[in-house]
């Protein structure tokens, strides 16, 4: 791993800036239709699914309900991430990317036509969690086949800031998500909004399939690829192996320092994104449109953050501004619920917009950081893993568990233990990581 500025080996081939542009353009578009598609399902969750799919005897146990099928997208992920990074690993980044925005596109779309229980009775949850698996399996594929393409075509010393291009696709979906949201509510009422409304946000996302049209037919596979397709080849000549085994059998450790590093990084993102949206408009009787009015305002701010703090990392490198950021998600937990309690628009938006600065300095060397942890040939696989596992104990249950916590504790300075929790982990692995580093970097001098 590599914690100075950007140094990974360059393929043979080395394409003009051009090109170089219109794949990152590229992979930044299919992170951001695709996180769309994903996040629109976590807004719905917090809004309407639970009454529509899971209706109970409390509005609690109907938003449980809705969150749970929420992280099951998120259990799935890491069969998504496993693969495509094993063949991605074998065949190359763009066929996955490709099969990736497909299955978005199909199950968002599925979901957007789903019928409710009221019409279908028990096959309508048993089908929105179906599909929601089909999500989290297509997220998972997409994540690692968007970056490496950013990543490895990055010109020398800019592998961070090439790769933030596609954690931009975060915030642009948020974005988004959220316009499209508030549009819909605007324009219909609260009984149009449930009956129909809340459906246009997952039916635009049938745009998806378009997108990965173009990627398939005008994006070229990375130099990288091609280069470690071919020692690849070279080495299954004489021995059975593939990328997953590899990583299982040598570099399970390091995947899992990846995602202990960054689960805080995720839970807090979507504590904020979906269990704040729930928090403030069920318990703290906030408006539904202002809290996403702030969610959006918010989530713009880190169009600027994300790709400064990966060109800083270019400079000082990736280990020492992830860190930070993991250490201010810890020092602004108890100040972020404090100001979120007191029911002010304005105290809300301050409080979630520190915690986005800081997660934003984690977000934005976090692509060439992973990409970093592993050599080409098992780096899709890798990388996938690492992030996926973040992404199940950290994103799918953190609004499951942050709403068991304020029912149990009534309090959300429980929310609060539990970021810390995660990211006391997340320095943790972050120091085992960068003392690794020191010590290759020490053996490679010696």
């Amino acid at each position: 791993m590599d914690t100075a500025p950007s140094a990974l080996p360059s393929a043979t081939t080395s394409p003009d800036i051009r090109h170089r542009r219109k794949v990152a353009t590229a992979a930044a578009l299919a992170s951001a239709v695709e996180w769309y598609d994903y996040f629109v399902f976590g807004i719905a969750a917090a809004l309407v699914l639970g009454d529509l799919y899971f209706p109970a005897g409390s509005s609690s146990a109907g938003v449980l309900a809705a969150f749970a099928t929420f992280a099951v997208g998120f259990l799935a992920r890491p069969l998504g991430g496993v693969i495509a990074g094993h063949l991605g690993d074998k065949r190359g980044r763009k066929p996955m990317l490709v099969l990736a925005l497909t299955l978005m596109g199909v199950a968002t779309t599925g979901i957007g036509l789903l019928p409710t229980y009221a019409t279908i009775g028990i096959a309508a949850p048993v089908l929105l969690v179906v599909l929601r698996v089909m999500q989290g399996i297509a997220i998972g594929a997409q994540w690692g086949g968007a970056m490496l393409l950013a990543t490895e075509y990055a010109p020398e010393g800019k592998r961070g800031v090439y790769g933030s291009v596609v954690q931009l696709g975060v915030p642009i979906g948020v974005v988004t998500a959220n316009s499209v949201f508030l549009l819909a509510g605007a324009l219909t009422s609260e009984s149009a909004f449930a009956a129909w409304g809340w459906r246009v946000p997952f039916l635009v996302g049938l745009l998806v399939l378009g997108l990965a049209w173009y990627i398939h037919t005008r994006v070229e596979e990375t130099p990288e690829f091609r280069q470690a397709e071919r020692a690849l080849a070279e080495k299954e000549k004489g021995e059975k192996s593939s990328p997953l085994r590899t990583i299982l059998r040598g570099h399970l450790g390091t995947v899992l320092l990846a995602g202990g590093s960054f689960a805080v990084n995720t839970a807090t993102f979507y504590i904020l994104i979906t269990g704040v949206l729930d928090y403030t408009t069920r318990e703290l009787d906030m408006e539904r449109s202002a809290v996403l009015t702030v969610s959006l305002c918010v989530s713009l701010t880190q169009l600027v953050l994300i790709p400064a703090s990966a060109a800083l990392s270019d400079r000082v490198g990736r280990i020492r501004i992830y860190g930070f950021g993991a250490a201010g998600i810890a020092l602004w937990a108890v100040p972020m619920f404090l100001l979120i309690d007191t029911g002010s628009l304005l105290w809300l938006a301050v409080g979630t917009f520190v915690a986005s600065c800081f997660l934003s300095i984690m977000y934005g060397p976090q692509a060439a950081l992973f990409a970093e942890l592993f050599t080409p040939e098992m780096r899709y696989t890798g990388a996938s893993l690492g992030y996926q596992i973040a992404a199940v104990f950290g994103g799918g249950l953190a609004p499951f568990v942050m709403v068991l916590l304020l029912e149990a504790t009534d309090t959300s300075m429980s929310v609060s233990a539990y970021i810390i929790g995660l990211a006391v982990i997340a320095l943790m692995s972050i120091k085992v990581l960068a003392d690794r580093a020191r010590s290759a970097s020490d053996e490679s001098e010696g």
